[in-house]
């Protein structure tokens, strides 16, 4: 049987190209909103993180109806760090829209998630974005995609597929750059009339696979994927099995039985093959299972996951401020949050530490790790983080690292910083392009050398520099690297920060606090430009006198501080340090907070 009325496609792209934008135009053309509804940009991006960074982290669908066939859309993440969501999010649809700037071009995360898509043969359009922008570079972009796919060893159909032009903000499209139509239907037919619909035997048993889970407080898990086989019902029996055997099968009960409709979901009693849904009242479910009718139970294969390649220690708060912000401050609170992460996100790690409190928690990069740290924090819960260290490998013996594919746009007066600077890293330089006024570079880098970079390489290139990165390949261990060189500025007594004695301090380096912050012993309270710890008295008040008056306090200057934010903070730490996580704070912090024992700490080191 084909579903003729239905198509079922993800958006995929680099990194701000325009998903989601291009999403919301797709709805109302689509007419997923009423004429006189007010509707928000971005309206896909419904968390408040997603939003406040403008980034998109978790896959979402939604659905349009379009000369009476219904194209559910899976808008997808385009940081690498998230790129888990997509590679499971693919075995839902039947065909994709490649989404490229059209003067970025073609991007690491472009090529990733395309060669994940060439993998799983699905049929592809090109959508290059943004034609509107006055140094749109619509031929060449086009060129880029071309040779990108051959690169990938495309078939010829995928060499073959259709390349649609729009602006995604003013929702309009075309067959040519050089003619702008007046709204979305070009994209619209060539989706109907490119994409395949879903085939399937709609007579024979269930079979479900579970690309994505939900949560709700009310209903519990919910289940969501597109149906292979058969018709699902709702109150029907079902059994779940997996495909590599993990879990033994399990019978439960459908309770409710959902499709989209636009962003909402839309109560049903039963959908057929094709149909995406959502699912609740299967206790226990899980990514990567299928749903069967209970007397066939079929499991289908999932798609290999790529392994995580960077790990943190997670452990209790042990700090002197300990439980004064946070609701959730045990191990077996922070623990449990943990794991309920792992139902939801495929890509992410956990397991104990051999340290008393601690979890050692893998993840795709330190954006992936830092956003579910400021998630954490945000539901009241507190702990302490250690540095960022990669996860190695044994390949036939030899000691692999992971190695990532950086690009970086610069203008060209940074050039020469940032090719020292990788150099120092190990970086090394693979392709070099001029686009207009700026320099594109292209760099194969252990994952060890993007560690606390990005700070730096903003400083570099007085903020105009762009750099994205993506996993490559594991190679042999390239040697060492060389650590954070500046020193820290620790706090020598616990306290609170005064003008005095921060004014003394800030001769030493640059302050991360202002006056009146509660500090403790052993807390780092800014960077000295120098090697080497200093400890400072931030909360050294002057002695009053009868020639000297508390108020001439009022005369000293401070330098504006620099406030750290989370990541920042994770980039900046060294392995003797942690950062410490609160809702109300983020301070960076040493293991080991007296300074006499810190010193005998280190003399040790040293002898050994």
């Amino acid at each position: 049987m084909k579903r003729e009325d239905l198509r079922n496609i993800a958006i995929i792209a680099h990194v701000d190209h325009g998903k989601t934008t291009l999403v919301d135009e797709m709805l109302k053309q689509g007419g997923a909103f009423r004429e006189n509804q007010e509707v928000e940009d971005r309206v896909m991006d419904s968390n408040d993180l997603e939003r406040e960074r403008g980034i998109t982290i978790l896959a979402k669908n939604a659905a349009v109806k379009y000369k009476d066939i219904k194209i559910n859309i899976v808008d997808t993440p385009g940081h690498a760090d998230f790129s888990g969501e997509v590679e499971r999010i693919l075995k839902m649809v039947n065909g994709v829209l490649l989404l490229v700037d059209s003067f970025e071009g073609t991007m690491p995360q472009t090529r990733f998630v395309l060669q994940k898509a060439l993998e799983l043969k699905l049929p592809l359009i090109t959508v290059i974005n943004k034609t509107d922008r006055p140094d749109a570079r619509n031929h060449e972009v086009v060129d880029e995609v071309l040779e990108l796919l051959l690169d990938l060893d495309a078939t010829e159909e995928q060499l073959d597929s259709p390349v649609i032009f729009c602006s995604g903000r003013n929702g309009v499209a075309s067959y040519s750059p050089d003619s702008m139509g007046e709204d979305f239907r070009p994209l619209f037919d060539s989706i109907v009339e490119h994409i395949p619909c879903p085939e399937g035997d709609a007579d024979g048993d269930l079979q479900l696979l579970v690309s994505s889970i939900d949560y709700n407080d009310y209903v519990g898990r919910i289940a969501i994927g597109r149906i292979e086989r058969g018709v699902i019902r709702q109150n029907q029996e079902v059994t779940v099995c997996d495909y590599n055997g993990a879990v033994k099968p399990f019978k439960s009960k459908i309770v409710s039985l959902y499709t989209f409709d636009g962003m909402n979901r839309q109560p049903v009693t039963e959908a057929s093959i094709g149909d995406i849904v959502c699912i609740s009242g299967i206790e226990g479910v899980t990514i990567g299972q299928t749903i069967c009718a209970v007397d066939s139970p079929d499991p289908l294969p999932f798609v290999k996951i790529t392994e995580p390649t960077v790990e943190m220690t997670f452990s209790v708060n042990d700090s002197p401020f300990a439980g004064r912000d946070g609701k959730f401050v045990t191990s077996r609170q922070i623990r449990e949050r943990l794991y309920r992460e792992l139902l939801k996100d495929v890509s992410l790690k956990v397991s104990d530490s051999n340290e008393l409190d601690s979890f050692n928690v893998a993840g795709r990069g330190e954006m992936h790790l830092s956003i579910l740290i400021e998630t954490m924090r945000r539901e009241g819960y507190e702990l302490s983080v250690s540095t960022p260290r990669v996860l190695f490998k044994e390949i036939d013996g030899v000691k692999c690292e992971p190695i990532e594919r950086l690009v970086i746009d610069v203008p060209e007066s940074s050039v020469g910083s940032v090719m020292e600077k990788m150099g120092t890293r190990k970086g090394e330089l693979v392709k070099m392009n001029p686009i207009g006024s700026r320099t594109r570079l292209e760099f194969l880098i252990p994952s060890r050398g993007l560690f606390g970079y990005r700070s730096e390489f903003l400083t570099d290139t007085k903020g105009e520099g762009v750099m994205n990165s993506v996993f490559d390949s594991y190679q042999p261990y390239i040697g060492e690297i060389p650590t954070r060189a500046e020193g820290a500025l620790i706090a020598f007594e616990s306290g609170t920060s005064v003008t005095y004695g921060l004014f003394n301090a800030q001769e030493r380096g640059t302050l991360f606090i202002d006056a009146g912050v509660d500090v403790y012993e052993g807390m780092v309270v800014g960077v000295s430009p120098k090697a080497g710890d200093i400890c400072v008295n931030v909360c050294k008040k002057k002695h009053l006198t009868n020639t000297r008056a508390s108020g001439s306090d009022d005369a000293l200057k401070l330098i504006p501080y620099r406030r750290m934010s989370l990541e920042e903070s994770l980039e900046f730490i060294n392995d003797d340090e942690l950062v410490e996580v609160t809702p109300k704070n983020i301070r960076i912090r040493k293991k080991i907070l007296n300074n006499e024992l810190r010193a005998k700490d280190e003399a040790r080191r040293k002898k050994n």
